[in-house]
């Protein structure tokens, strides 16, 4: 090979290397100095603290010998439905007044 040729095969070789690399920079001209805080933010909201300290005792979470009950009776069909107590029911706590009208044969009447 003639030094002509070696010389534009270290060029070329230059270049291609230039080329190559340049993939590589990193460029930070259009994000802000905070981009991805929110993704980070999210990211340790959904982390639980596996040594979380309360104020206070909290109450425990459940009672295991009711648990396996209900799970006994869920198992053979005998579910306990809960009361159902409304604002609206008459055996609310103290018929207090929800805003409903009272009966039409108690206004204004006295006994």
């Amino acid at each position: 090979m003639s030094l002509f040729n070696i010389h534009h095969a270290a060029i070329a070789a230059v270049i291609g290397a230039t080329v190559g690399l340049s993939g590589c920079t990193e460029s930070q001209v259009k994000l802000s100095p905070d981009f991805g805080q929110a993704v980070r933010q999210d990211t340790v909201a959904q982390i639980a603290d596996p040594d979380a300290h309360y104020l206070g005792t909290p109450a425990p979470g459940s009672n295991g010998a009711r648990v396996g009950l209900a799970q006994k009776r869920y198992e053979k069909g005998q579910v306990i439905q809960p009361s159902s107590t409304t604002a609206s029911s008459q055996n609310a706590a103290g018929n207090a007044d929800n805003g409903t009208a009272p009966p039409a044969d108690s206004v204004g009447m006295t006994k």
